[in-house]
């Protein structure tokens, strides 16, 4: 699944590039605002604006996506994360619509495996993008870690094995994913960000992400370590979503 999302995606960009060519020059840059909000904070909730996913089809019906982001700006969110992926029922134009209603820092949630989608994103108004370690080589990490920052973007690298974690290390990576989703299977396994704990650089911050359900898993990694949690599906399908965002935000 995550080869034919790739696949597709590849075909986009290179369609993109060719029909809205973008001038890196003519794109304000961001001010590190994800970071910069995570240095005056000890526990961050990215809160993600997400309808549906490839694996689990529909999860939210009841809302929009501006609308969740609303939601989550007014109920102690840090961050929010907007998917602007097809499979995911996402797409670009939701990044200004969460813009219209919240202050908060955006990440753009995808699959950037080409420098121009560093640029669609600054452009669109993503004050931070994802970066699968899964799907770069150690160059592409470099390289768009590098364009991101020049466009005062941070990155959340985002990693799920101990291999991962290795070749981050070796990148200027402050911002790091620990994604308890194998995105080969899709299989989800909450173990997994405390296996690799013990191998993370003191000096990163900490996301974990997928499988986060309650109020006890956010204090559970807050004492572990972790500054904070990216979580879409079980805030969209709450009942009050509202009441779970508060719990995850640890409010």
């Amino acid at each position: 699944m995550l080869n034919q999302i790739v696949a597709a995606i590849r075909e986009q960009v290179a369609t993109l590039k060719q029909t809205r060519p973008l001038d890196p020059a003519a794109i304000l840059p961001s001010n590190f605002a994800l970071s910069r909000a995570m240095q005056v904070a000890d526990w961050t909730l990215i809160a993600e604006c997400k309808l549906a996913s490839p694996a689990k089809g529909q999860l939210c019906n009841s809302r929009s996506v501006p609308e969740l982001a609303k939601i989550f700006t007014d109920n102690g969110a840090s961050a929010l994360s907007v998917h602007t992926s097809a499979p995911f029922q996402g797409k670009l134009a939701d990044i200004a619509a969460v813009r219209d209603v919240s202050p908060l820092p955006i990440l753009r949630k995808d699959f950037i495996i080409d420098e121009y989608q560093v640029y669609e994103s600054r452009a669109a108004g993503a004050d931070a993008i994802l970066l699968i370690a899964a799907i770069l080589t150690d160059a592409e990490l470099n390289q768009f870690l590098a364009t991101a920052n020049r466009f005062g973007m941070d990155c959340l690298v985002e990693v799920h094995s101990l291999a991962e974690l290795a070749r981050v290390k070796g990148t200027s990576a402050s911002l790091v994913g620990i994604n308890n989703r194998d995105l080969t299977t899709f299989t989800t396994d909450t173990a997994n960000i405390f296996s690799l704990l013990p191998h993370c650089n003191p000096r990163w911050r900490l996301i974990s992400e997928s499988g986060i359900g309650s109020r006890s898993d956010a204090r559970q990694l807050k004492q572990a370590g972790v500054h904070g949690i990216l979580v879409g599906e079980s805030l969209v399908k709450a009942v009050d979503i509202a009441a779970h965002c508060r719990d995850l935000a640890l409010r």
